[in-house]
């Protein structure tokens, strides 16, 4: 016991360090991928429930294609994909460079394309349980549409799309150990290092189980806060 306690150690003769440094990344690239997934997700669910036809039409493909492709080939093709790209258009300018995809933005954006894929489809829901008699109303009363969206629409679309939401993040939290594969230190593979030097892969991958379940637990808690919080008044309201 007290030898796999010393594996678990801060400084040089244990592997705390490398583990509580994945975790943090795996929390940080996390953070990081809901705002970009959020926003992309909320225009697309616009494009969805928009009376224009072709708009409709970018917004369905997109969540097709993110909703059929393994998270895995996103990454890849984000992140090699988008090396060959970038590298073809910076040698149009200078010839001789050589351009490296960072990974934790390729991992960011390979997450967040997908995360957005499914966060359109509670938007939609929400957006259709909202009605359209909310915007009649504040046309009724002279506000402009986006002043409807952001004051009436808006609160009501947090609520009624909180509890999808959450579920997402919990997923996503998972899915960031697919950034592993493109060398990017997160949880897992810091895991793997360790694993690879001490031999011990049964201790050290009930360690990162513990630790993705002590986040989702935290995360759980928090998500159910913000339910309660976003809900309060609607109940007593009805």
């Amino acid at each position: 016991m007290d030898n796999f306690l010393s594996l678990l150690s801060f400084g040089p003769d244990g592997w705390g360090d490398q583990l509580a440094a994945g975790t943090w990344m795996t929390i940080r690239l996390a953070v990081a991928t809901v705002p970009f997934g959020l926003v992309l997700g909320f225009f697309i669910a616009l494009a969805k429930v928009s009376e224009r036809r072709w708009l409709r039409f970018i917004g369905e493909t997109y969540t097709t294609v993110f909703r059929g492709l393994p998270e895995l080939l996103t990454l890849f093709i984000i992140y090699y994909g988008g090396q060959v790209l970038l590298q073809r258009v910076v040698s149009l300018v200078a010839p001789n460079a050589q351009v490296e995809v960072n990974s934790f933005v390729a991992g960011m954006f390979a997450l967040g394309m997908v995360f957005a894929a499914y966060a359109s489809e509670a938007f939609v829901g929400a957006i259709r349980a909202i009605g359209k008699g909310q915007f009649e109303a504040g046309d009724a009363l002279g506000m402009r549409r986006a002043t409807t969206w952001f004051v009436v629409v808006l609160p009501q679309l947090i609520r009624l799309s909180l509890p999808a939401l959450g579920n997402l993040w919990l997923v996503l939290l998972k899915d960031t150990s697919l950034v592993s594969v493109i060398a990017l230190n997160d949880l897992l593979r810091m895991t793997n290092i360790a694993v690879g030097a001490t031999k011990q892969p049964f201790f050290f991958y009930l360690v990162a189980l513990l630790i993705y379940l002590a986040l989702s637990i935290i995360s759980s808690i928090g998500l159910s806060k913000l339910e309660t919080r976003f809900g309060r008044g609607y109940g007593a309201a009805r």
